[in-house]
């Protein structure tokens, strides 16, 4: 799988107090979904010149920690599906964040910015919901089962 998704902060991110805005994070999330899905060997154009489509049903977002002008955002995600969806949940990091106004210095490490989800339905060149193709759930392959082996590995740590 690709390595994390990262994008720095621009001054157009943040809105008056100097934060990201919080609506901004759903575009990062749209950056990380087009990078990954690029790393399958595919392309969202590819997939919708091939008739399916891929529109957003539902999305989350739990914000733990402001963003900041020129921090730097590592995008993780994981994929999980069915038939007919495919679920992305991510995890935002802010790579040594810079320090708040007033501060005397950063946080060392990464911390958690947000956490969130969307989930996308396939639906065919008529709008209607539809299967996804054999080639579609191929290249997702391996996807769930990296997934399915980081829940699996998650809910030994739980016993």
């Amino acid at each position: 799988m690709p390595p994390a998704y990262q994008h720095r902060v621009l001054y157009g991110d943040t809105d008056q107090m100097g934060v990201v805005y919080y609506a901004n994070y759903l575009r990062f999330f749209e950056g990380a979904r087009n990078e990954w899905i690029r790393a399958l060997g595919l392309s969202y154009r590819e997939i919708e010149e091939r008739g399916i489509f891929l529109p957003v049903l539902e999305v989350g977002v739990r914000y733990q920690r402001p963003a900041r002008y020129d921090d730097v955002l590592e995008i993780d995600l994981t994929v999980t599906h069915t038939r007919v969806k495919i679920r992305f949940d991510y995890v935002v990091r802010i790579l040594h964040p810079v320090p708040a106004p007033g501060a005397k210095e950063s946080s060392p490490g990464s911390v958690v910015a947000c956490l969130g989800h969307s989930v996308h339905a396939c639906i065919g060149r008529d709008l209607r919901p539809t299967r996804a193709p054999e080639w579609l759930l191929a290249a997702l392959a391996p996807a769930s089962a990296k997934a399915s082996s980081i829940r699996s590995s998650a809910d030994g740590q739980n016993s």
